[in-house]
């Protein structure tokens, strides 16, 4: 019998369940790049279109776990050397944690964590564990990869008409009772003709690149790994050789490549100074490529024209972060990933890789990030250890 510790976001505030406002969503079997869909073996521990993202959600997890005589803990409470999570780590030999909710897997966490051997990410993005810290140990790090990236994409797609079309403002007016088009308007533009300017194409960026190109922007991207010749030529890119040349160029910067020691605030005063007056700065990504106050006076000088995501450090963010208050900003709790239909692959995939652990089986090499003292799968293309 092993010891699965979960840590999600808590319940609704409201209750749960919550009363759905849809019956169903459609099922995607195939991932835009060809990656099937989860597909765990037997039936899911809940319908698809329900919240299990939070704690009494439990990923539907627990049907699962029983049956095969495993303990599930269930927890929102991570933080601090009293929390639930640190007095049941000791003894967990699965860690699953979220991007939303994360769970920091520090090496100091690492080193009190005698029995465990999986920390599973349900999402993407495995940078809250000290992956260096997780090889030394022979953890094995996974993360269910491409559940949610066009979700996130779409998120992104948001905020960008959200922040040049003047709209939060515009809305806040409207639920006031006014009608105060001039102030509405001398904030929104057309997003046709503009340049556009992703700082990583993966999955997430080049989709968000397909969903822009009909909206008649000019695009640009820059990456380690450049794109194959035959999709520069579809979606007509310009491809820069770094981060610099980009953003010199375009109007709006989408931040869509990895956190690690050597991206920590990548954009800080400096780069916000190579900006056109007036671009746009998106980051779904992680909230640390950002230099938290750089960020506010960009926004607060003028140099940028507004600021968006739902990625911040630490997460929660305090009450008091100030990008919750600064100028002209389109802020949401981190949620791009983690939709209801989002949730219904991260919950699956999070079975199957549970199911190849116990089962003995090979995990998906696609879902691997650290595998026997090493960076593996999609972890070898995406990050570093320092």
């Amino acid at each position: 019998m092993a010891k699965v510790l979960c840590v999600l976001y808590p319940d609704p505030q409201t209750g749960y369940p919550p009363r759905y406002v849809r019956d169903a969503i459609p099922e995607i079997a195939v991932y835009d790049n060809g990656q099937k869909a989860p597909h765990p073996s037997g039936a899911l521990g809940f319908k698809p279109g329900e919240l299990v993202g939070c704690v009494s959600g439990e990923l539907g997890l627990r049907p699962y776990l029983v049956h095969h005589g495993h303990e599930l803990i269930v927890t929102s409470d991570k933080d601090g050397p009293d929390s639930a999570f640190e007095r049941y780590l000791p003894e967990a030999e699965v860690v699953i944690s979220q991007p939303f909710w994360p769970a920091y897997l520090s090496a100091e966490r690492i080193a009190k964590a005698k029995n465990l051997k999986l920390a599973l990410t349900a999402g993407v993005g495995s940078d809250h564990v000290d992956l260096k810290a997780a090889a030394q140990a022979g953890i094995t790090v996974a993360e269910v990869t491409g559940s949610n990236s066009i979700s996130v994409a779409e998120h992104v797609v948001m905020v960008i008409l959200t922040l040049v079309r003047n709209y939060v403002p515009s809305h806040a007016f409207s639920a006031a009772g006014g009608w105060n088009i001039a102030e509405c308007v001398e904030r929104s533009y057309d997003i046709e003709g503009m340049h556009f300017g992703t700082i990583g194409a993966g999955r997430i960026g080049l989709a968000v690149l397909r969903r822009l190109k009909p909206f008649g922007l000019a695009l640009h991207y820059t990456q380690r790994h450049r794109l194959a010749p035959e999709i520069e030529r579809e979606l007509a890119l310009t491809w820069h050789p770094d981060a610099a040349s980009l953003v010199r160029a375009v109007d709006i910067v989408n931040l869509q490549l990895p956190l690690y020691p050597s991206t920590e605030h990548f954009f800080n005063d400096a780069m916000f100074a190579k900006l056109k007056r007036g671009a746009y700065l998106i980051n779904t990504a992680r909230g640390q490529l950002v230099e938290r106050d750089a960020v506010v006076r960009a926004l607060q000088s003028g140099q940028i024209a507004g600021y968006a995501g739902d990625v911040w450090f630490p997460q929660p963010a305090p009450p008091d972060h100030p990008w919750r208050t600064m100028p002209f900003n389109g802020m949401t709790p981190h949620i791009s990933g983690t939709t209801l239909s989002a949730q219904a692959r991260y919950a699956a995939g999070t079975l199957e890789i549970l199911q190849s652990f116990f089962g003995g089986a090979p995990i998906r090499e696609e879902y691997l990030i650290v595998d026997g003292g090493n960076l593996a799968g999609t972890g070898r293309a995406s990050y570093q250890l320092t």
